[in-house]
């Protein structure tokens, strides 16, 4: 300032270009102060967002995740099956090894996704697996079942083990 102040003419036009970059560089670096104190707050909140208000079920995300990696690497590894075997059949030239393994991988990927979904379910999310057998034990039951009492006490009970509320009660109408 003490400089600036002294100068006179040239010199003073280049203490000032000089001073004018320095004030956008402190105005910057107060932005990208506060933007880093943001970006460091957003796992923060995040984290206590999940845990203590259950923003997102992680353990849904956790199948999902476990269940789609096997599943690239199984459909993956049927590709390169397909594409090697028929590749070796076939003349170098043909593209229909590729074409072949693609309509493989797709044909089977639902099916693949299923019992896969269904292996880490089974695995890694008990309580739903076991909500899932119950339910469909009791659909079995449910067909030969006549007696009104006993299918009542059945449902409730069906009810009660999978979604587990803190009360259960069953209207019917006459």
């Amino acid at each position: 300032m003490l400089r600036f102040r002294r100068a006179r003419g040239v010199e003073r036009l280049q203490l000032r270009w000089l001073v004018l970059v320095a004030v956008f560089l402190a105005k910057d670096g107060l932005v990208l102060a506060s933007l880093a104190l943001c970006l460091a707050l957003l796992p923060l909140a995040t984290g206590a967002a999940i845990l203590r208000y259950r923003l997102y079920d992680l353990d849904r995300i956790i199948s999902r995740t476990l269940a789609y990696g096997l599943l690239t690497i199984l459909l993956g590894l049927a590709y390169a099956a397909v594409v090697l075997g028929l590749g070796g059949l076939l003349p170098d030239s043909s593209s229909l090894a590729v074409a072949a393994a693609t309509l493989a991988v797709a044909a089977i990927f639902q099916p693949v996704r299923r019992r896969v979904q269904a292996l880490v379910d089974r695995r890694f999310n008990r309580r739903r697996h076991d909500a899932a057998r119950t339910i469909a034990d009791f659909s079995a039951r449910l067909r030969s079942q006549v007696d009104l009492g006993t299918l009542t006490g059945e449902l409730l009970t069906v009810v009660d083990q999978t979604m587990q509320p803190t009360k259960t009660s069953l209207w019917l109408k006459p």
